[in-house]
């Protein structure tokens, strides 16, 4: 039980701190509807429906919102010289380093002086730089997104896998103004990532971003349904728990029934130790034991196979979960709550299963129990 409970929690943790480094008080509005379905979410409707001009709006109109970010991706051919990769280009602005928490490693982020002046500058992530140029240092450098140069502006530090197993370091940003027209050669962005002013401030955020939306899109005049998905990083992290709450609580479950065999086992074991003493249990009766005596006497064996049971297995649970954080990449959290209430779990099904042999062992008759061989 005390290592499923640490895989368990250790998955939610490492669940959680993902979802956290993808920003602070974060909001993401995505054109069109967004209809979750078990594995992925689908886009459904048209995807059109945003634009720079919406991105300039919220930020200006929205007292809830810190900053704004527009993003436009596309997996392309990325060239090095003789080498080339496929990569993702995140066409964005200069605030979605900040939005997202995203740290330059070598080099600078393009600024929104150099995005207003559609220049081509690119900032790779370390996948990108492994792939392209072999680890080595690529700033300076020229490479070619479809048939469009780049210069080569900065490095993303290291950021590793989201929460959907995608690799956040196979991109190169790029500037939205440049992406757009030399690149995707587009009028529409797909994504737009928003900083609410405060955690608590989000739902407020979340209501004047759909307001001005709405307007802007002039949905209200002919009261048609949104023409955008709003998520936020609250909802995200209620999802997530649920999910893994769901899944400590199973393999929390299955750990329970092997409790409850080595229940059985205690049981087993002291039926045969009372066919087996026999003789022991009728001397003591014909001595002067009390049938609560002999009772007290089985109890309290049973407790102490389950007591060392309980202590053997704590030791095992926390010394192999030990072994698995260090011979794994696996996040465990060995849970001091887990390890109490297991114990006295163990003790509970120990004395549960005791009661009945120790009760047997008190109604024998010691005459007969003297007789038996």
């Amino acid at each position: 039980m005390i290592i499923m409970v640490a895989i368990g929690n250790g998955a939610q943790r490492e669940v959680l701190e993902k979802i956290e480094s993808m920003g602070t008080n974060l909001v993401i509005v995505n054109a069109g509807q967004v209809q979750k379905s078990p594995g992925r979410q689908q886009v459904q409707g048209t995807v059109t429906s945003l634009s720079l001009k919406d991105v300039d709006i919220l930020t200006a109109h929205c007292p809830d919102v810190n900053r704004a970010a527009p993003v436009q991706t596309k997996k392309m051919q990325v060239k090095w010289g003789n080498v080339s990769t496929n990569t993702t280009i995140t066409g964005t602005a200069s605030d979605y380093q900040t939005i997202r928490n995203f740290k330059v490693a070598d080099g600078t982020f393009f600024t929104e002086e150099e995005n207003k002046a559609f220049l081509r500058y690119a900032v790779l992530g370390q996948t990108v730089v492994n792939n392209l140029f072999g680890g080595s240092n690529p700033i300076g450098e020229t490479i070619r997104v479809g048939r469009v140069p780049f210069s080569v502006i900065g490095v993303m530090e290291a950021k590793g896998t989201d929460m959907n197993g995608v690799d956040q370091d196979d991109q190169i940003f790029i500037p939205i103004q440049t992406a757009l027209r030399r690149v995707f050669n587009l009028n529409y962005i797909n994504t737009i990532n928003i900083q609410a002013t405060s955690i608590e401030k989000m739902d407020d955020a979340i209501s004047q971003i759909t307001e001005i939306l709405r307007e802007q899109h002039r949905l209200n005049k002919q009261n048609k349904p949104d023409d955008f998905t709003i998520q936020n990083q609250v909802e995200l992290l209620e999802a997530q728990k649920e999910t893994t709450d769901t899944f400590t609580a199973l393999i929390v479950s299955t750990a329970g029934i092997s409790l409850l065999i080595g229940g059985i086992g205690i049981l087993a074991i002291m039926l045969i130790a009372i066919r087996e003493r026999i003789n022991e249990i009728g001397l003591r009766m014909a001595v002067g034991a009390s049938r609560k005596d002999i009772l007290l006497q089985f109890v309290i064996e049973s407790s102490i196979l389950s007591i060392g049971g309980g202590i053997i297995g704590i030791i095992l649970g926390i010394l192999i979960s030990v072994i698995i954080i260090f011979a794994t990449n696996w996040t465990l959290s060995i849970s001091i709550p887990s390890i109490i209430y297991s114990f006295l779990f163990s003790l509970a099904v120990g004395l549960f299963f005791g009661v009945y042999p120790a009760r047997k062992a008190s109604l024998l008759d010691p005459i007969e129990a003297l007789r038996s061989e």
